[in-house]
Parts: structure tokens; C-alpha cells; sequence
């Protein structure tokens, strides 16, 4: 599936709930609780908040990404991000900018941790040969492009 432009900080949190697997559940744990530690605020109050925040934030009219430029979509992302930062950092009490930087940090780990598993998921598929180096690299550069994503399943 193509990578989401849809609200990257409230997919943060989102629960697994009716997805395969159920991973994602776990994942939304240790992201509130990592929110949670970066904002020194308690889970509870705020996964309320980002309920909250989202109700507050929740578009109410959809474009299809299709219909739009990356540009567009960019910029989409961009102000529905910063709006949802905006409205947590209300229902919390914190400093907006607070609010907006340990989101940016959260998202630039878990932007790291997926690449050092795509790397390892390649890296292991070169060393059961199921792919030559070249084609590994091959698929990074599609990934890094947006073009494909890379997964263990």
C-alpha cells in the first residue's frame, strides 16, 4: 500500500483495532508513552488529549490524494499537522512549539526505526538470496522514492 499523507501525527497513535495482525496496537503503546515522557505529562491525560485533538482537527471535507499534486499534498499534511499540534498543546496546557518539537522527534525515531528494519529485512533477503545486492539496492531507491515500501511479511 502507498505510504500514508493522511495526518502522520495521529497515526502515531492509532490502535490496531480491525487490522491484521493487531501490531499496531503495541506500536500506538509506545508512542503515547514516548509522547507522554517527551511532554512529562501522564498517559491517561494524554491520550485523552490526543482524542481530543483529533475531534478537533478531524477535516471535514476529504480530497482525494489523486485529485491533488505532492505539493498540495505536502502542504495538506503540513497544516493538518501543525493544526493537530496546535489543538493538543490547548487541551494539554503546554507551549504550543513544546507540543510541536517532541512530535518532530517522535516521528523522526520511528522514521529510523522503520528504515533500520527495511535495511534489515533487505539485508536478509540478500543473505538467503532471494535478492543480489544490486537488486536490494534497487528496492531501497524505490523506497526512498515513495515507490514501493518494504516489509518483512
Amino acid at each position: 500500500p502507498p505510504r500514508s499523507t493522511l495526518f502522520p501525527y495521529t497515526t502515531l497513535f492509532r490502535s490496531g483495532t480491525g487490522r491484521k495482525g493487531g501490531g499496531h496496537h503495541h506500536r500506538s503503546e509506545q508512542d503515547l508513552s514516548g509522547l507522554a515522557g517527551k511532554l512529562g505529562v501522564d498517559e491517561d491525560k494524554l491520550s485523552e488529549a490526543v482524542s481530543a485533538a483529533r475531534e478537533a482537527t478531524r477535516p471535514t471535507e476529504r480530497t482525494k490524494p489523486s485529485e491533488q499534486t505532492q505539493a498540495e499534498r505536502e502542504a495538506a499534511r503540513e497544516a493538518r499537522q501543525a493544526a493537530f499540534a496546535k489543538a493538543l498543546a490547548k487541551e494539554l496546557g503546554i507551549d504550543e512549539a513544546k507540543v510541536t518539537a517532541a512530535l518532530d522527534e517522535l516521528r523522526t525515531e520511528r522514521k529510523t526505526e522503520r528504515a533500520a528494519q527495511e535495511k534489515a529485512v533487505l539485508d536478509q533477503a540478500v543473505t538467503d538470496g532471494k535478492l543480489t545486492q544490486a537488486e536490494a539496492d534497487a528496492v531501497q531507491k524505490a523506497a526512498d522514492q515513495g515507490l514501493v515500501r518494504i516489509g518483512g511479511r
